[in-house]
């Protein structure tokens, strides 16, 4: 089993600790860490963008990674919402374990 570190951005804290605690709920992700604010400029329908977002780190399994990522963008708020993947690639193998045992098989 390895670990994944899943980025998100949201409209607002609510909503990243309303679909955090949902998908920590439902077993997709071990934890989530909710960053805080972020400044984000982005071409947006041919406009260029800047707004405030909200970030979140989840961390799950490479298993359970795909349907994370699924299941937070049928929960978020945005049409094309970014949800990216990061393999962890040096991690405690207790953490690891820790992780496993928290995701649903």
């Amino acid at each position: 089993m390895s670990v994944v570190a899943v980025y998100a951005v949201f409209a607002n804290a609510d909503e990243a600790g309303r679909i955090g605690r949902a998908m920590v709920d439902e077993k997709l992700a071990a934890c989530v860490n909710l960053l805080g604010d972020v400044r984000s400029i982005y071409r947006w329908q041919g406009k260029i963008e800047d707004s405030t977002e909200f970030a979140a780190l989840f961390k799950t399994s490479s298993e359970a990674a795909d349907r994370l990522i699924t299941r937070i963008a049928e929960l978020h708020s945005y049409a094309v919402p970014c949800v990216e993947s990061w393999p962890a690639d040096k991690v405690l193998p207790a953490y690891a374990e820790w992780v496993e045992d928290n995701i649903a098989r």
